[in-house]
C-alpha cells in the first residue's frame, strides 16, 4: 500500500510532520490498519488557499502508484485544537477522488 499526506500550507509553518509520521510508524490512529508492508511515498502541503498544488501532485504521485491520500488532521479538525478549518476541504478531496485515488480524513488526531 502506497501512501501520502497532503497537509496544511499554513500549518506547515509551524508543524514539521512528525505526528503524521508517528502515527504511520505506528500504525496507530487513522493509520492502524495497514500492514508492515505500507509505505508513505508522498509528503506535501496543499500549497495554499485554494488547494492549488494538490491535484498538479496527485498526478505526479499517481506516476509512482499511489493507492490512497490521507488529508493531514490539521485539515480535517476544524476549530478543535486551535486550528482554523479548512475552506476548501470539500473540493480538495474531490479533486482526489476524481483522479481515481481513496481519501482518508486524518493522520493523528
Amino acid at each position: 500500500m502506497k501512501i501520502a499526506v497532503v497537509r496544511c500550507e499554513i500549518v506547515s509553518e509551524v508543524c514539521p510532520g512528525v505526528g503524521c509520521f508517528k502515527a504511520f510508524n505506528d500504525r496507530r490512529e487513522y493509520f492502524k490498519d495497514y500492514g508492515e508492508d505500507a509505505e508513505i511515498v508522498g509528503f506535501f502541503t496543499c500549497g495554499g488557499c485554494s488547494g492549488r498544488r494538490v491535484m498538479r501532485l496527485v498526478g505526479s504521485l499517481k506516476k509512482y502508484g499511489v493507492d490512497v491520500i490521507h488529508l493531514g488532521s490539521c485539515m480535517t479538525m476544524g476549530e478543535r485544537e486551535g486550528y482554523l478549518p479548512c475552506p476548501h476541504l470539500d473540493t480538495i478531496r474531490a479533486g482526489i477522488e476524481s483522479k481515481g485515488v481513496k481519501v482518508v480524513s486524518g493522520t493523528h488526531h
